[in-house]
């Protein structure tokens, strides 16, 4: 089954001033509104604001791939020729994320939703 790249991630300095221009631009409210992520829904698609982000390396937007198995299919990944930036990682709700690097560097992410 084709997998499609619906969750994207920013990482922010300042969530306040970050959550609130995000909301005049994408027209809605956060359904998620916590310290560690803001969340924004528009269909099937996410818009994720991640406040320790840069911390964490990301230099820019993440976008995250969802998956049904995030353990084989970082398994395959791996078998194809990336390299791990950040193993599987519960971050809550029952949501794991994983993130790869391909050859050129570019990041990955991979999302498990229950």
């Amino acid at each position: 089954m084709p997998q499609a790249i619906n969750l994207i991630v920013f990482p922010v300095k300042d969530i306040g001033r970050a959550k609130t221009l995000y909301a005049n631009l994408l027209g809605v409210q956060p359904y998620m509104d916590a310290a560690y992520y803001v969340g924004f829904r528009l269909g099937d698609q996410e818009i994720g604001l991640h406040p320790n982000g840069h911390a964490e390396g990301m230099t820019g937007p993440l976008g995250y791939c969802q998956v049904d198995d995030i353990e084989q299919r970082l398994k395959h990944l791996l078998d194809a020729g990336a390299q791990v930036q950040q193993g599987v990682k519960d971050v809550g709700g029952g949501k794991r994320t994983a993130i790869v690097r391909d050859a050129d560097g570019n990041a990955i992410g991979l999302l498990e939703s229950p």
